[in-house]
């Protein structure tokens, strides 16, 4: 049905929110901009309806799924808000409908308190964001205002985004990007994974920056920079007098990127007690600053990273399952560069170019054989070692020509134990390896590197065949059974099952 007047009578409890709130205008302009309320309750399409009609949106409400298809067959909507159960399905079909059929309008679910997995298959789903019942006007208006904004954002440059330094025209980089773009129209949480090095900040800067939150903050953390004892000041702050030393109020690192984006770095370091809070924070939307007696709401996205696998680290019991599905309701893996050297002249370009400006000289280039140096070059520090490398050829060439011998490569660096032991790794046959898995003479044996050069894949490979020897020998000893197994090794039995898993014990 269209509403063409605001309903009467209303509810004493949602008084409070037809006086004008400070920060929230009335929009005056000719044309509204219109919005869908799907939801079988009159009360809450009341509430919804007055709300918005505050902020000068039209709006449109439908009590079933039915109507609500009906009314997007003859129309247009900038935003939808949808409650999760309707009389004759899901608000989750709805959401999946839009997403197909109108990509560029925003959904947003309401959920009942406290149904988080709702919430988290709705993200999945692709909805925009999500509000929970009793609905809180403060949060609803933000969360209206960031929705409309997505497509009224005018589309930043190349030389003011960071997407811009997402170089690179292979497959992985492509997809990468264009995921990207998708995920940042979202309020979703993000975990970013993939090797040290790789630009996971990078990724969750242009996600910010892409986002309707990008005129909010951006707040960095690394979590294993933080000592255990200042971890949670340090997250919801503090008040005066909490604790010796708290001389006076903090806002925490949640206040700080209120209304913006607070990206978690290293997730994988936070202790299980930090976890049990930050699951809280993330799932409720409020924080309790130390030595406060109230919650304070807060509105913040998060996006995490780690090149840790967290999904080994809830195995192993080090890091909490509830708290990583709730992180990774979308995951981005941001590839080693040794998966795309055909990107490294493109990329050497870029760097080249940002390093010249900020020395204020004019920009090298590469020699075609210092290119092809770093083509056969491994890379185990990916881009941020590819950066360190390029920045001190720019310091050491004579001229503005780049050559093998200004990169200073490390030697013993060899592309063919990259290949072999990752060919090992998946069980294939790789040049100069046996098919038993066992290297040939022809690749180096990782024992007889040094520790410098074993550091990125072969030193691994290694401790995961001395794993693999104690295992089996253990499984020898105890007759194959794992319970007695587990106990001798002193692990946990699904540490054992886990380990069986990735190493290919049958």
């Amino acid at each position: 049905m269209r509403v063409t007047a605001l309903p009467t009578p209303l509810p004493t409890a949602w008084i409070a929110a037809k006086q004008p709130q400070r920060g929230s205008p009335v929009t005056t302009t000719s044309e509204q901009r219109s919005v869908l309320i799907v939801d079988d309750e009159h009360d809450i399409r009341e509430l919804l309806v007055l709300t918005l009609g505050r902020m000068g949106l039209r709006t449109d409400t439908a009590p079933t799924l039915t109507a609500a298809r009906e009314l997007l067959g003859s129309g247009s909507y900038e935003l939808c808000l949808t409650d999760m159960r309707l009389p004759d399905g899901s608000g989750l079909e709805l959401v999946a409908e839009i997403t197909t059929r109108f990509p560029r309008t925003p959904v947003a679910v309401i959920t009942a308190y406290g149904n988080v997995e709702a919430a988290v298959e709705a993200l999945k789903a692709g909805a925009f964001d999500f509000v929970s019942k009793p609905v809180d006007i403060h949060m609803l208006r933000g969360l209206v205002r960031q929705a409309l904004d997505l497509n009224t954002r005018p589309a930043p440059s190349a030389s003011e985004e960071p997407a811009g330094r997402l170089f690179g025209e292979s497959d992985a980089m492509v997809d990468l990007r264009r995921t990207v773009a998708k995920v940042a129209r979202s309020q979703a949480p993000v975990h970013i994974s993939g090797e040290s090095g790789t630009g996971k900040e990078l990724v969750a800067r242009t996600i910010h920056g892409q986002s309707a939150r990008a005129a909010g903050p951006f707040v960095p953390v690394n979590c294993g920079a933080i000592p255990n004892e200042l971890m949670e000041s340090e997250f919801f702050g503090h008040r005066k007098g909490s604790f010796t030393g708290a001389h006076a109020d903090k806002p925490g690192l949640f206040q700080t990127a209120d209304g913006g984006t607070l990206f978690l770095d290293e997730v994988a370091e936070l202790p299980l007690s930090m976890q049990v809070k930050l699951l809280r924070a993330i799932q409720e939307k409020t924080i309790r600053p130390v030595g406060a007696s109230i919650e304070v709401p807060v509105d913040v996205r998060i996006l995490s990273a780690t090149h840790k696998d967290l999904a080994q680290l809830v195995d192993l019991g080090s890091f909490r399952h509830d708290l990583y599905y709730r992180i990774n309701v979308i995951g981005l893996h941001v590839p080693p560069l040794r998966e795309r050297t055909g990107d490294l002249k493109l990329l050497s370009t870029g760097i080249l170019q940002r390093l010249a400006q900020a020395m204020r000289r004019p920009t090298p280039v590469l020699a075609p054989a210092a290119l092809a140096a770093l083509e056969e070059y491994p890379f185990p520090g990916n881009v941020r070692e590819l950066e360190n490398i390029l920045e001190r050829a720019l310091a050491l060439a004579e001229g503005d020509l780049i050559q093998p011998d200004d990169l200073h490569l490390p030697r013993g660096q060899r592309p063919g134990v990259h290949l072999a032991l990752g060919a090992a790794n998946r069980g294939d046959t790789a040049p100069g390896q046996s098919p038993g898995g066992m290297q040939a003479a022809s690749t180096p044996d990782p024992r007889t590197l040094s520790p410098y050069d074993t550091a990125s894949t072969a030193l691994p490979s290694y401790i995961e065949e001395i794993e693999r020897a104690a295992i089996q020998q253990a499984l020898q000893e105890n007759r194959y059974n794992k319970t007695k197994t587990a106990a001798a090794l002193g692990i946990t039995f699904r540490a054992l099952r886990y380990k069986l898993k990735k190493l290919g014990i049958d």
